[in-house]
């Protein structure tokens, strides 16, 4: 598991205060003054908070503390939930290739291009870049969409023409999914 990282800004008290009763803790703190300090520290971490009395724009995962005083147990609590909110939407990302795909909001983007998908769209797109292979369409029928391979259907082929398509016309990409002869494959 990645280590979380507390950095606490501006708020010596509070500071000292945490690492006082930091032994308890799934988290690792640290007291910063110095806003470049903090931003070079932070450029290389994913897994972390920042903790302030005030909002900066430019510093990302930024809790404020703005009714302070505040009870230790509701500023723990508080620090948990954000902790768990980052891992969750760092666990809704999945990259392939050039591609960033946001499970939870069915998108996929590259370079600030997006385009919004299907559930069913995104889940082939994810089960075709988990094959180094081809994968015929008996085991996306069968995997993704819960058909029985004996079952005459071309609903992966529509439906994997109509992603292409989508993805050509946004990205204008015709490689990502392309058919072999064994099936389909996102190179």
């Amino acid at each position: 598991m990645k280590t979380q990282n507390l950095f606490i800004y501006n708020l010596p008290k509070l500071y000292h205060i945490l690492n006082e009763i930091s032994l308890d803790f799934n988290f690792k703190i640290f007291f910063m003054d110095d806003k470049n300090f903090l931003k070079d520290k932070i450029k290389n971490l994913d897994n972390y908070l920042v903790i302030s009395n005030n909002r900066y724009p430019d510093i990302n995962n930024l809790v404020v503390l703005n009714n302070l005083p505040i009870n230790i147990f509701n500023l723990l609590e508080k620090i948990n939930i954000e902790f768990v909110k980052l891992k969750f939407n760092s666990q809704s990302q999945i990259e392939i290739n050039s591609y960033m795909i946001n499970l939870n909001s069915r998108e996929i983007l590259k370079d600030k291009v997006r385009l919004k998908l299907t559930e069913k769209e995104v889940n082939t797109i994810i089960y075709l870049s988990r094959s180094v292979k081809p994968i015929s369409i008996d085991e996306l029928q069968e995997n993704v969409w819960s058909y029985q391979s004996d079952i005459e259907t071309h609903t992966v082929e529509t439906h994997i023409y109509r992603l292409r398509k989508k993805i050509l016309n946004t990205f204008k990409d015709s490689n990502f999914i392309v058919s072999k002869k064994n099936g389909y494959q996102i190179c």
